[in-house]
């Protein structure tokens, strides 16, 4: 299975897209986790500790390696470079691994008037198209409220494409533009996963207001994530509740992608 997960800015993605991956795990599915969103969380999701994940740096910040794989030499601006750069051996070289899981950090997509077309993003672009074609993988990637790592020849790949969205318009708003941006690439589909829930009233004000949007499920508002945040816990310790409840996500999601993809198994 190869889940997407977006949506706006502190809606809980990172959350959601941890948990997920433990669940997958938890079920005896060997995962990889994708961080592909520059305000980078979700290795803490995961578990791992800040000593752990500082010991690895983002693909998009390793410009030597970038450089050698594309084909450059020097600063890039008018450089021929390669479209298709070798990224077979990415994952395993350069990801945190616990068990059957492995996070792969990818930093800032390089964006500019129009898109930007360099190096750095044809190498995060050539990697999350092969990842996407692992067949032995559940591949969770969490990912920015723009879709610059996706296109039409990867997104075809996507069994799943998750908005995260909290009881606010402004969330809304943004995962329509979400929705408008897949449907752009190829994704005609997208769910929905209600976040932050503290009663009926925000749940019915998520439905009242996202038509033709499919609700995955809910997540209740939760201060124990609050106050496991702070002593610096992962949410599946410091929210039983929560994980839970993403694990009922994770059953829905196995249930609607056979239908989806029927080759799937």
């Amino acid at each position: 299975m190869k889940i997407a997960i977006s949506g706006k800015g502190g809606v809980g993605k990172s959350t959601l897209a941890g948990l997920l991956a433990l669940a997958f795990v938890e079920a005896g599915n060997k995962v990889l986790a994708i961080d592909a969103d520059p305000d980078a969380n979700l290795g803490s999701t995961l578990g791992f500790t800040r000593k752990e994940i500082n010991s690895i740096a983002p693909l998009s910040e390793m410009k030597e390696f970038i450089a050698e794989r594309t084909g450059i030499k020097g600063p890039s601006l008018g450089q021929m470079f390669k479209l298709n750069p070798q990224v077979d051996d990415i994952p395993a070289r350069f990801s945190l691994k616990k068990g059957n899981l492995n996070l792969l950090l990818l930093g800032t997509f390089e964006k500019g008037g129009g898109g930007c077309f360099c190096p750095e993003n044809s190498l995060l672009r050539s990697l999350i198209s092969h990842v996407l074609h692992l067949k032995d993988e559940v591949v969770i990637v969490d990912m920015e409220a723009g879709l610059e790592h996706l296109g039409r020849g990867t997104a075809s790949f996507v069994d799943a494409f998750v908005i995260v969205v909290e009881p606010s318009h402004n969330s809304l708003q943004t995962a329509f533009k979400i929705k408008e941006l897949a449907s752009d690439i190829g994704v005609n589909e997208a769910f929905l996963v209600a976040n932050k829930i503290k009663g009926d009233s925000d749940l019915e004000f998520i439905k009242r207001n996202t038509p033709g949007l499919a609700l995955l499920g809910t997540i209740t508002y939760s201060l124990e994530l609050i106050e496991g945040d702070l002593r610096g816990d992962s949410p599946r310790v410091s929210s039983p509740t929560t994980y839970n409840q993403v694990k009922t996500i994770k059953e829905q999601l196995e249930k609607l992608i056979p239908e989806r993809h029927p080759g799937n198994k």
